[in-house]
């Protein structure tokens, strides 16, 4: 499960990483530009909520070991 969350995180990362390529930053709000900086926030999202999802596991871990 540790690498499937670490694999997905690689994968927004990339994500991530192509939509920035894809922002003009002289217009960053308006049509292509707009869409690509809401899809690299939500990249950055999922990043966070596989970190999250990879500490809880970790202490339900710990938690069963001294159980």
């Amino acid at each position: 499960m540790r690498l499937l969350t670490y694999l997905l995180s690689l994968v927004a990362f990339g994500f991530i990483v192509f939509n920035i390529t894809k922002i003009n930053f002289e217009t960053p709000f308006e049509k292509e530009s707009y869409t690509a900086i809401i899809t690299a926030f939500s990249g950055g999202c999922a990043i966070l909520l596989f970190a999250i999802w990879r500490v809880v596991k970790k202490i339900d871990r710990t938690v069963k070991e001294k159980s």
